[in-house]
């Protein structure tokens, strides 16, 4: 189980400095964080839901973390704006006897959202193959 404080640099911003979170409530597998010092009327959360269905080799879990985060609006700043991004894992839980499938997908899809392939550094500010693709719409 996570902290109840995310202060160690669980959660950085495109600059790669560290963004504080804390646990504003856990409600059966679901869990919301919210940014510390956040201003009220522009809330910025991450939630962290689990879901499952399905019995025996069939049974399946969803797993879903998500950021939200609402700003002034740049264009017209009395109208505020939120971008939402989220990642779905829609694992086979019944049917695997060890978490490497799980480990590899998630590993794919990191390398390709934060690297450009061949550098080894974690890049947080969307210029990642696969980040860059997210934010221009590009394929």
């Amino acid at each position: 189980m996570l902290t109840n404080t995310l202060n160690t640099n669980e959660v950085k911003n495109a600059a790669g400095t560290e963004e504080e979170f804390t646990r504003l409530s856990i409600e059966a597998r679901s869990t919301i964080f919210a940014r510390i010092n956040e201003t009220p009327s522009l809330p910025h959360r991450l939630t962290i839901s689990h879901t499952e269905s399905g019995t025996g080799v069939n049974k399946r879990r969803r797993s879903v973390v998500r950021v939200d985060k609402t700003i002034a609006g740049q264009i017209d700043t009395t109208q505020p704006m939120r971008a939402s991004v989220y990642c779905v894992a829609d694992l086979p839980v019944g049917n695997q006897s060890t978490t490497a499938l799980s480990a590899d997908v998630i590993a794919n899809l990191v390398s390709f959202l934060a690297s450009l392939g061949a550098s080894t550094t974690i890049l947080y500010d969307g210029t990642g193959n696969g980040a860059a693709s997210l934010i221009s719409g590009g394929i």
